[in-house]
């Protein structure tokens, strides 16, 4: 079921975006060669505590994970894209990490994800960051009342075709409120004018994720963790919006 949130709902979803970006912004800071991955998980664990948050991630089971994640933040390098288990990987020079984070507060949720290159980075490692970032801005900017989903997905599909990406529409966006995945899914790809309309109140998370040069995806042994089928690497962007009557909100914008 699709929910749209009151005007004072929407205020009281603010914290959770302006935590959500600031422990982003705290490990992105962290991230460095010779940092193991699990040391991030532990820093935005402590986070989560410290602001008596709750994490959306820690005892997540859905039909597609092998068991409860067990962690509090998804850690992809390189040829994985989404839905990385922190595990014991300490990051190398040149690695290419995604870093996708939600949780609670005060009973709301938000939902956001960043890309970055660790040490020294390749030029397309960059491009296909910066690829993943003006598409989400461009969903964003089709996030207005009177458009339609389709408005957003093909937004972020055009950016990624314009690229030389393919466009894998198994994961995308999602409705978010009190829990992290919620009704509309929002596809990375659309036709303009179709879909569910876009109406005052409705939160949802936009994500665009590519791989560099295929659109197919596996899950890893260890259950979670989604790898491009031909090696080559992902990158992942993501944040949380409300739609009021004047434009697109965006709850976890990081300064």
């Amino acid at each position: 079921m699709i929910e749209l949130r009151t005007p004072a709902q929407i205020e009281e979803m603010r914290p959770a975006g302006r935590f959500v970006a600031e422990v982003l912004t705290t490990l992105k800071e962290k991230a460095d060669v010779g940092v193991n991955l699990l040391e991030l998980d532990e820093v935005a664990h402590t986070m989560i505590k410290e602001r008596g948050a709750e994490s959306c991630y820690i005892d997540y089971h859905p039909s597609f994970g092998a068991s409860p994640f067990g962690k509090v933040v998804c850690t992809s390098v390189n040829d994985a894209v989404l839905h990385g288990l922190p595990h014991d990987y300490t990051l190398a020079d040149g690695d290419l990490l995604s870093l996708d984070f939600a949780c609670s507060v005060d009973g709301w949720v938000s939902d956001s994800a960043i890309s970055l290159v660790v040490g020294t980075p390749r030029d397309e490692d960059l491009k296909l960051i910066e690829t993943t970032e003006v598409a989400l801005a461009a969903g964003i900017e089709q996030a207005v009342v009177g458009n339609k989903l389709g408005d957003i997905g093909r937004a972020i599909g055009d950016v990624a075709r314009a690229a030389g990406h393919g466009i894998n529409l198994q994961f995308g966006g999602h409705g978010v409120g009190r829990t992290m995945h919620g009704d509309p899914h929002v596809p990375n790809d659309g036709r303009p004018g179709r879909g569910f309309p876009l109406k005052p109140g409705l939160v949802i998370a936009i994500e665009p994720w590519f791989l560099q040069t295929s659109d197919e995806i596996y899950t890893d042994k260890d259950g979670w963790t989604l790898r491009s089928a031909d090696g080559s690497r992902g990158a992942h962007s993501a944040h949380t919006i409300a739609i009021p009557p004047d434009g697109p909100l965006v709850f976890t914008a990081r300064d």
